[in-house]
């Protein structure tokens, strides 16, 4: 009998898949509590959707995640706010208090008081989706007595007084949404990519609310080619950019900015 992973490999390449021998290995894997949905797998990859959504969970910060349609899916680019966060914050022990603008999966808010067990957080979202996600990812790793979700849009309605600030925002131009490649463009959400005509819009929106909110540090993920405007926009808004570090393809992916 012929190996179906092979087949499915076959499949998935002339099917324009990128990384298809990847793929085959983690819906493979995924099947084995129930063998005879592989083929089901397979079939929902070929049409492009993200393995993530179809086995349902991510790894960020080699935590798992559960994640599904209408939520974003975690980057490893995004771990580099994580990095970001612990150069600034060497002190594991820190009581910080931290904010997560636009928690998405809740990825970042759980990977960082998995790192600082003294820290408490609040992570911000518009929409109920992610917020029951996230709430289900914060359950999971027992960091429900320390994380709170709230319903909002960006800071609206806030108290201040915050140490560290993250977000990943949506950040791609909305002219560019229609060539993303279908993965993203056809299954993620639109609200979580798209950052208005020049990508900037959300970011705008946070550099505003910095001032305001802001007593330590933020931690903002932006695009390719964004890193000189953004300084820009923090500068106009009063904030001092300390740097913005690159992820690990050397793309400017980080900007790390505070009063």
């Amino acid at each position: 009998m012929s190996d179906p992973r092979q087949d499915a490999i076959r499949r998935l390449t002339e099917a324009g898949v990128d990384s298809p021998r990847l793929d085959v290995r983690l819906l493979w894997n995924a099947a084995q509590r129930n063998p005879g949905i592989f083929e089901s797998y397979v079939k929902r990859r070929i049409r492009h959707e993200p393995v993530a959504y179809i086995v349902g969970y991510k790894e960020f910060w080699s935590l798992e995640f559960s994640v599904e349609p209408g939520v974003l899916i975690p980057r490893p680019a995004t771990e580099t706010v994580i990095e970001q966060v612990f150069d600034a914050y060497p002190d594991i022990g820190a009581p910080l208090k931290i904010l997560d603008l636009g928690t998405g999966s809740g990825c970042l808010l759980t990977a960082l008081l998995k790192e600082y067990p003294n820290a408490r957080g609040v992570g911000i979202d518009e929409s109920d989706k992610a917020l029951m996600v996230a709430a289900r990812n914060i359950a999971s790793h027992g960091l429900q007595t320390r994380a709170e979700l709230k319903h909002g849009n960006w800071m609206e309605n806030l108290e201040e007084g915050w140490d560290v600030i993250v977000s990943n925002p949506p950040y791609i131009p909305t002219g560019d949404i229609a060539g993303l490649d279908p993965d993203v463009r056809e299954y993620e959400p639109t609200g979580a990519l798209d950052g208005g005509p020049d990508g900037l819009d959300s970011i705008r929106a946070l550099a505003a609310g910095f001032r305001q909110h802001l007593t330590g540090t933020a931690f903002v993920e932006i695009g390719a080619g964004q890193a000189e405007s953004v300084q820009a926009l923090m500068a106009a808004a009063g904030l001092s950019v300390h740097h913005i570090a690159p992820d690990l393809a050397g793309i400017p992916r980080v900007v790390v900015t505070g009063p």
